[in-house]
């Protein structure tokens, strides 16, 4: 296992009616509130109400943020920095799911930069200082509500980057499972797809002495699976909500790649899918995950995907170990096709157009030294690869 430093610094507030916590949390924060939203499923569920109930209730002015999109765009946090500056806010509270926070983050980082925040996102500036975010999530998918990433679209250079830094992890997310109850089939299945993602990538990796961050890893891949179905079929199944908005924070806050070698692989090759074709996060990391499976199968790699046949999938042991590996990831499709996401980018509007820029544009903005992960570093030619497999 490898050196690693421990910190998780957001609290949570979960379960049925913890959204009272936010009267009192506000207020070791900040005194002015930007709320920052969607477009609009936060209203026809009636948590919008509850939230501006309690605002109002507890006389904390505040400004209004909206149509944040699935994809946060740098113009959108630009504009906030903006309200943010304009009105003198001291705290943004983000309710929704991981593209709302994403963007709230951003905006915090940005607000003390006198520079592009852009410029934050690629690196190019340090972030010195942030505004305090607080979360009423909405959605299981991203981990946002208790990590310290933003992922951040620029429209104009067709990139999408995450920005990363621990001081803009949420100082506290309130998770109340019931707020997934409106969430519709698709982004279900869109968000235990991304929650998979995150587990996977941090699940294959060469660090072979993490055993307990593997155990983890596996448990939380069979709860996924177990309440995935479930959620799609049952939308107010508490339990099925509960384990898979849970599973969502654990998946990505740090617990199951601490000690590990885990440089992503799967996600910056997403990226470019909506960078390019605003195509939603999760529908895109499910189609591409197997066909990167099978890209990185070799002998060197056969031992974890055996690993993962066994004990996630249950695929009997005494199997030929190319065997179980293939139907490990045969398994992996079988289950996304089961949510009911497509097998192929065809399928969701992606041709052999922008094939090749995609490739590039993975490894110019994820890639070290023209490669792309750890598990099996990828170059340009091997990101082409799976694109056209994909197909």
């Amino acid at each position: 296992m490898l050196n690693f430093d421990y910190s998780i610094p957001t609290e949570i507030f979960f379960g049925k009616g913890q959204i009272e916590v936010l009267r009192k949390e506000i207020k070791k924060y900040g005194k002015k509130v930007l709320l920052v939203y969607g477009k609009g499923s936060i209203k026809r569920s009636g948590v919008y109400d509850q939230v501006v109930n309690i605002l109002k209730e507890e006389n904390i002015p505040f400004e209004e943020l909206s149509g944040v999109e699935p994809n946060p765009t740098l113009e959108t946090v630009k504009k906030g920095i903006k309200m943010c500056r304009e009105n003198e806010i001291d705290f943004l509270l983000p309710v929704g799911g991981g593209s709302t926070i994403d963007c709230s983050k951003a905006i915090a980082a940005g607000y003390y930069y006198d520079g592009d925040p852009w410029d934050l996102v690629i690196g190019k500036a340090k972030v010195k200082d942030v505004l305090p975010v607080g979360v009423v999530l909405t959605i299981a998918a991203t981990g946002s509500e208790m990590d310290a990433t933003a992922v951040i679209t620029n429209m104009e250079t067709k990139q999408k980057i995450g920005l990363k830094d621990p001081k803009i992890a949420p100082k506290f997310s309130i998770m109340d499972p019931t707020y997934t109850f409106s969430v519709s089939e698709r982004q279900t299945a869109s968000g235990t797809a991304d929650i998979m993602s995150h587990t996977l990538e941090n699940y294959f990796s060469r660090t072979k002495s993490a055993y307990l961050q593997d155990k983890l890893a596996e448990g939380v891949l069979k709860t996924c699976i177990k309440y995935g179905v479930i959620a799609v079929k049952e939308p107010d199944n508490y339990e099925a909500r509960a384990n898979l908005m849970w599973a969502s924070s654990l998946a990505i806050n740090g617990l199951l790649s601490y000690g590990k070698d885990a440089s992503w692989t799967v996600h910056p090759i997403e990226h470019e899918l909506s960078a390019y074709y605003n195509v939603t996060h999760g529908i895109g990391l499910a189609i591409l995950t197997p066909y990167w499976m099978e890209y990185v199968l070799n002998d060197d790699t056969l031992y974890k995907f055996v690993e993962y046949g066994i004990n996630v999938w249950n695929i009997d042991k005494n199997e030929d170990e190319y065997n179980i590996a293939h139907r490990a990831i045969e398994k992996t499709k079988e289950y996304f096709n089961l949510l009911g996401i497509p097998s192929a980018l065809r399928e969701v509007g992606i041709g052999e157009e922008n094939l090749e820029n995609m490739a590039k544009g993975a490894v110019k903005n994820r890639g070290v030294n023209g490669k792309v992960g750890s598990f099996v570093p990828l170059a340009y030619e091997d990101i082409l690869n799976i694109y056209k497999k994909a197909l």
